[in-house]
């Protein structure tokens, strides 16, 4: 059926002073709540008795008898004197300091995930030929901005933290016949350090951090300049570029992504391991990711913006976010029933820790309330995906349900027992999702919110369902 030809006219996002001002806002209670946690935090665990939900030394019976299980089943004096002797590192880090160095990792990994899957988005619309989004690429190419930013914290934190994040890092770990030698990382450190000996320096993981950062900015600039070019000359040969481009990125991203979450994720738990862990952090990674490109263009729908959005491209966004919830859930049952039912001892450590451990254990069942019971019963209806209101509501519900599980993924491989959820992990989150939002609305002002030269645009426009 043929569609009439529908003239559209070209819509520039502008970041308003009021804006802009409210994010500031946001960041100033970011930094304050950081201030207050990092003073309750230099108190040590037991000074947490203000924290929400800190509960550190909860439950001292369950405590002490998983920590015997772990201790057990992760080799003895490795795994559980973390940071203790070695020749001239003999030293212990301060309760606070490791508690400030997990919260700033572990969001740094969360915040690289919405950067990484805004570019990803973009990539499968090209890729699929998808019609539909059209008013909203643009948004999830926005948050491909925060890429670089990203990378060059992750180096500069890596640098900062890794014997306090990373157990695998110590040298007398790799030192055969040494009070400390741990055969099952010395196993794996061709995976860190290769071509060097392990427990030097790890050139192989860093030359790998690099490689991904370097290569998915590379991805995102060529895709944007073939877009900035599209909306200047008109033909469809950028299009058909960034197509290929969009191939070549999505098979990259396959590996990359998983061995990224092997590395910043999977390998501070170092015993442990799971073949399903890049698939896991994948999906709570993309449902995020989701859900802040169908916020963003919920708030832009509000504010007037994004005329050629309507409640059929709305619907779109909410069923995906609806859909890759069940997907997530899936997975985390998937990884969860295969250790389950092997009952294998070094495998069921790593829930083992999370289910019977505060502040771990509330959030292992909190999650699947947020990120999955919530998100199935508030979308389920078709009307639900295709209002304004209720997509403000379900979205930050999975924002914040997914922080968690990447909190519950970093915290207890490195704090142990000691884990919180206070205000130094809440300020973290809130100022790095200010300055996110900083960079995303900026980057949303210096192209038009779509493409009017878009060979999709029409299809779009005509979009029902």
């Amino acid at each position: 059926m043929a569609h009439h030809q529908v003239e559209v006219t070209e819509e520039h996002y502008v970041f308003r002073p009021e804006t802009r001002t409210k994010l500031y806002i946001l960041l100033g209670v970011g930094v304050l709540f950081f201030v207050i946690g990092l003073l309750f935090a230099m108190k040590g665990p037991s000074g947490g008795g203000e924290e929400h939900g800190a509960g550190a030394t909860e439950h001292h019976a369950a405590v002490a008898t998983s920590h015997d299980m772990v201790a057990s089943a992760e080799h003895g004096a490795a795994a559980s004197e973390g940071h203790h002797a070695e020749g001239g590192e003999h030293h212990e880090t301060t309760y606070w300091v490791k508690r400030l160095f997990t919260t700033l990792w572990m969001n740094n990994v969360y915040f690289t995930g919405l950067g990484l899957i805004g570019l990803f988005f973009v990539a499968i619309q090209y890729a699929a030929q998808a019609g539909w989004s059209v008013g909203v690429k643009r948004i999830a190419l926005a948050m491909g901005t925060w890429i670089p930013f990203a990378g060059l914290l992750m180096l500069a934190l890596w640098f900062i933290t890794k014997h306090d994040v990373f157990h695998w890092t110590h040298s007398y770990l790799y030192q055969e016949g040494g009070p400390q030698f741990d055969k099952i990382i010395n196993k794996k450190a061709p995976f860190f350090f290769w071509p060097l000996a392990g427990g030097t320096f790890p050139a192989f993981f860093i030359i790998r951090m690099l490689l991904f950062f370097g290569l998915w900015y590379w991805f995102f600039l060529s895709l944007r300049k073939n877009i900035i070019a599209e909306d200047i000359e008109g033909t469809t040969s950028f299009w058909h570029r960034n197509r290929g481009t969009s191939a070549w990125f999505l098979v990259f991203f396959g590996a990359s992504s998983s061995i990224a979450a092997w590395d910043w994720v999977m390998s501070i738990d170092t015993h442990w391991f799971s073949t399903m862990f890049g698939w896991y952090v994948f999906a709570s990674w993309w449902v995020t990711g989701l859900a802040v490109i169908t916020l963003i263009a919920a708030h832009l729908k509000s504010a007037g913006y994004l005329k050629i959005v309507n409640a059929n491209h709305l619907h779109d966004l909410g069923k995906f976010v609806f859909a890759f919830s069940i997907f997530w859930t899936y997975i985390w049952f998937a990884q969860f029933l295969l250790i389950y039912y092997a009952h294998i001892p070094e495998e069921t450590v790593y829930f083992v820790e999370r289910m019977n451990n505060s502040p771990y254990s509330w959030i292992f069942y909190l999650n699947i309330i947020v990120n999955f019971v919530l998100p199935f019963l508030l979308f389920m209806t078709r009307d639900a995906k295709r209002h304004l209101s209720m997509l403000k509501v379900v979205c930050p519900i999975v924002i914040v349900g997914h922080w968690f599980d990447f909190f519950n993924m970093v915290t207890p491989g490195v704090m142990k027992h000691d884990g919180a959820v206070g205000f130094l992990e809440i300020g973290v989150f809130i100022i790095f999702a200010a300055v996110f939002l900083l960079v995303v609305l900026n980057s949303l002002t210096k192209l038009p919110l779509y493409g009017k030269n878009d060979p999709m645009l029409q299809e779009s426009l005509h979009h029902h369902i």
